[in-house]
């Protein structure tokens, strides 16, 4: 490891030699530390290069100095190759583009760090794509796929990467540029001549000595520069994991897109017969052979699926939807007779839907049925699909002989497997089975002709085995392909050639063994807050900046940064936890940097496909790091804001507090003060609360045991001292249902704003108060209706887990409900008014992680309320937006999707927003009027609001 005077020497010669940035900071070395694999190695620095010539350079410096070089794409390999001990060269911020698009050809020109979904974007309006579409299409890069040689669903129909490969341009690490295409022109000539000098000495070996199957990506494709296929060293180089040259340009294959596809899923009763029946397929030309077993399926998406408890999701494509129909109906016929059901699934949105699980199973696999934790290692071996069906049951067989569990998925048309298994890579004895297993699988993989990698490559995970997969003397032909392209081994040592051994750099090893004291409970993860840090295996899903991906990560779609991602404060939080990097422990500067932007929206929670709950680690962190020290102002005047309130409503004060507030002078000096951001005017507080305003109309009787009362309105802070209308509209809307509610006989309060803060011991206390008042209607069963989205989610979610221990939580949980689920579960039989218009607006960030709210829908399609609410966070979420220093993220998360939909909405469109912040965003940025949906439906009904 380099001394801190050399990394200090390093990083200046780089910034003297490079336009691009150069970071070598302690955050920016703990990003990088980790791809998506059980692998872990510590970097000396990051450089994003402007151009290929920085590239050149840094290679220039790092050669000088004997520093070892790692390319970087995406950051989600599963094999431990985009992990380096060097200087990591990050291309997803600079070298990003589509630099040509040729339809004519079709061909594209590209740099290494464009996202697979961006070169498809731009073919797909001339009828193409790029073949190859691994599950983290979204966020994984072309620079990536190239070195890793990725495949993906369609490979059945378009091929490899590396099939899709035309031409490279690369840099060796001693400086030499060389232009890779069929032929070896642009090589540069002592290359190409030991090169082929090296094919032309071993020509039997290497026609003879690699296995013949779709998904072979195991060590370097070397036959690839045999004369029968050209001596294509495009290909050659494609997956050598950056251990050769590194990339700067590409030229890729396009492939026509059908206009209409369908989807025939037909089930199975376990997966290896599904495997077995795969390959009959092929003969149909499918798209798609995509396999899947129950386990990997929740009871949601089962409701679409035939019966079965495994499934192939075979994809068709046609010039119009009647024939990519037809031809998904004849895959249906000519599985008949094997298969426990079929369908076919036509509707575009039920095709992503299913799409969706078999695409996030790379996050949900890494929890088994019961929880425990699972892990790749074993990701993606291949076999010949028609010993696809034997190979599975020997791999069953072999997991229960060491004891252990993995979820196997995949691509079953080309023979390729994915599976997480729940090693124990925490204990000595653990990591040796892990070994041991290893061992013994890749003999099972050999036997059967397959690959150890089936698409993501070796890298620290399998290179160590590939001896038994070639033989030692193809494996000798590999080094000395590395020692040609690489002699000083400078580029990604440690990986493919002279590896590193497979249970060595793993990720856990610097971890804590004992659980380190929290406030939350954690109860999906034993109560282990490093267990909760370890769900984040890295396929930066959170990196998805496409509109509709969900609400995760709306800070990173407005920065672009990847600290500000849900990965990337989850590695922050791994490496405060090793101590390694981050040594300051829960007094971190940087993790509290990184964590300041996160909103707290929640939606990772929901749209991570491992539930990491980022909001939770925030709160659990900003408590621990302000333990016994001065707060910031804002979580004094914002994280306490029920207690002013209350007080103002107490001491009668909302008239004057409004009116001074409305001086500009006072009202900056009070923000100042508070520590809010100046942008932002401070929002009226109700000169008389819901709870103590007297409508027409008797008022809600008070009952702590709902007396007479068919269910409990909580008075949430914001209904009741913000937003009464709310709140008095909810209650002429339940009357109309013929339903009674009832107001709790004292103060209560979900916590919400003491969370988000860490104030963890203050909304502890608070949360106890609240359950003492609503004991009663607890005990008397009664439901307890929110209006307030994030109030609501904090009673299911924050309430139960710091309160672990108190009966009351659970049952206080289990009893709330939404203001839509209340009518629809208690009123069944009521029909609202007719509102019969369209709707714009915004589904709560927390409603969406937490609730669901397919009630809201089904009660604004009853309403006749047509049209969807936008996704996203609106960039308020409670006190975020008024904090000084947030305003700018908090207007660029609003203008994300939220904005945009409201000003595109037509002008008779009711702005629906049940979050009081979503309403207070749409008013401040845009001077939109929105409504709770009660105050719609209030408004029409028969005599209206009462």
């Amino acid at each position: 490891m380099a001394s801190d005077t050399e990394t200090t020497e390093l990083a200046a010669a780089l910034r003297a030699a490079v336009r691009g940035d150069v970071a070598f900071s302690t955050t920016d070395r703990a990003l990088t530390t980790m791809d998506a694999s059980n692998y872990r190695r510590v970097p000396h620095g990051v450089v994003v290069p402007h151009d290929a010539e920085d590239v050149a350079a840094t290679l220039a410096v790092c050669r000088e100095r004997g520093v070892a070089v790692t390319a970087r794409g995406g950051g989600t390999s599963i094999a431990g190759q985009a992990t380096g001990t060097g200087v990591v060269l990050d291309f997803t911020r600079r070298m990003n583009r589509v630099l040509d698009l040729d339809p004519g050809t079709r061909t594209a020109r590209v740099q290494p760090g464009v996202i697979c979904d961006q070169l498809r974007d731009a073919a797909a309006p001339h009828g193409l794509t790029f073949g190859p579409d691994p599950s983290t299409h979204s966020r994984c890069t072309l620079g990536g796929m190239i070195a890793n040689n990725s495949c993906g669903s369609h490979s059945v129909a378009w091929g490899t990467t590396a099939d899709n490969v035309e031409d490279l341009t690369v840099l060796t690490y001693r400086g030499e540029h060389a232009h890779l295409a069929p032929g070896g022109a642009g090589v540069p000539a002592a290359l190409r001549t030991a090169g082929e000098r090296l094919v032309a000495d071993h020509l039997a070996l290497l026609r003879t000595g690699m296995p013949e199957l779709p998904r072979r990506i195991s060590g370097y494709a070397l036959d690839q520069l045999l004369p029968e296929h050209g001596a294509h060293w495009a290909r050659a180089h494609t997956g050598s994991e950056g251990t050769l040259g590194i990339l700067t340009e590409a030229t890729v294959r396009l492939v026509p897109s059908p206009p209409a596809r369908a989807l025939a899923v037909l089930g199975y009763p376990d997966e290896s017969t599904a495997a077995e029946a795969a390959p009959d397929l092929l003969p149909l030309h499918p798209l798609t052979v995509e396999g899947m077993a129950a386990d990997l399926v929740g009871d949601a998406s089962r409701a679409h699926l035939p019966r079965g408890a495994a499934w192939l999701f075979v994809e068709t494509g046609g010039a119009d939807p009647a024939e990519a129909e037809a031809a998904a109906r004849r895959v249906c016929r000519a599985a008949t007779g094997t298969t426990t059901g079929e369908t076919v699934v036509t509707d575009p949105r039920d095709q992503r839907a299913l799409w969706r699980v078999r695409e996030d199973a790379s996050g949900t696999a890494t929890r088994t049925a019961d929880g425990s934790e699972a892990w790749p290692g074993w990701e993606d071996c291949a076999v010949p699909p028609a010993r696809l069906g034997p190979y599975l049951r020997g791999f069953r067989a072999l997991l229960t002989e060491y004891g252990l569990r993995g979820l196997p998925y995949g691509h079953f048309g080309d023979g390729c497997i994915h599976v997480r298994i729940d090693f124990d890579l925490l204990t000595a004895a653990g990591i040796e089975r892990f070994r041991a297993f290893s061992l013994d699988l890749a003999d099972l993989v050999t036997a059967h002709g397959g690959s150890l990698s089936g698409e993501h490559g070796d890298g620290l995970a399998r290179a160590e085995l590939l001896p038994r997969m070639y033989g030692p003397e193809m494996v000798d032909l590999f080094h000395r392909f590395k020692d040609q392209w690489d002699p000083d081994n400078g580029l990604n040592p440690g990986v493919l050639a002279r590896p590193a051994a497979l249970d060595d750099h793993l990720r856990f090893a610097p971890l804590p063994r004992e659980p380190v004291p929290v406030a939350f409970g954690y109860p999906e993860d034993g109560g282990d807050f490093t267990a909760a840090v370890r769900r984040c295996v890295g396929v930066a899903k959170c990196r998805d900046t496409k509109p509709g991906a969900g609400v995760m990560c709306p800070s990173y779609r407005a920065t672009g940064e990847e600290k500000h991602s849900t990965r990337g404060r989850a590695r922050l939080l791994h490496e405060m936890l090793a101590g390694e990097i981050v040594t300051d422990g829960w007094r971190s500067r940087e993790v509290h940097d990184a964590l300041d932007l996160c909103l707290s929206c929640k939606g990772c929670r929901s749209d991570c496909p491992v539930n990491v709950d980022m909001a939770t680690y925030k709160a659990e962190f900003l408590h621990q790091h302000y333990r016994g020290r001065l707060r910031p102002a804002a979580h004094y005047a914002m994280g306490r804001l029920p207690d002013w309130l209350r007080l103002t409503a107490a001491l009668r004060l909302a008239r004057p507090a409004n009116a001074l507030a409305a001086v500009p002078p006072l009202a900056a000096l009070a923000k100042r003060l508070g520590g809010l951001t100046p942008e932002r005017p401070i929002p009226r507080i109700a000169t008389a609360p819901f709870t103590r305003t007297t409508e027409p109309g008797a008022p809600l009787p008070g009952g702590g045991a709902a007396r007479g009362a068919d269910l409990l309105l909580l008075p949430d802070t914001f209904t009741n001292h913000l937003a009464p209308e709310a709140g008095h509209a909810a209650r002429a809307v339940l009357a109309d249902a013929g339903l009674t509610p009832a107001l709790p006989d004292g103060p209560v309060c979900c916590g919400l704003t003491y969370v988000s803060t860490g104030q963890l011991d203050r909304a502890r206390a608070v949360m106890r108060r609240t359950l003492d008042v609503l004991e009663p209607a607890l005990d008397a069963g009664v439901p307890v209706t929110v209006l307030e989205p994030p109030c609501a989610a904090a009673l299911r979610t924050d309430l139960p887990e710091l309160l672990p221990d108190d009966p009351r939580a659970a049952r206080l949980a289990a009893a709330t409900r939404t203001f839509a689920a209340t009518l629809e579960e208690l009123a069944p039989d009521w029909r609202p008014p007719r509102v019969d218009r369209p709707v714009a607006g915004q589904t709560h960030c927390h409603q969406h992680a937490v609730l669901g709210d397919a009630p809201e829908r089904r009660l604004r399609e009853a309403a006749g309320l047509t049209g969807e609410l936008s996704g996203g966070c609106c960039g308020l979420a409670g006190n975020f937006g008024f904090e000084k220093g947030h305003y700018q993220v908090s207007v660029s998360c609003a203008e994300e999707q939220l904005l945009p939909a409201v000003r595109e909405a037509p002008a008779e469109a009711e702005i629906l927003a049940d979050g009081y912040s979503c309403r207070t965003q749409l008013d401040q940025l845009g001077g939109h009027r929105s409504r709770h949906l009660a105050e719609v439906l209030a408004e029409h009904l028969p005599h209206g609001p009462r």
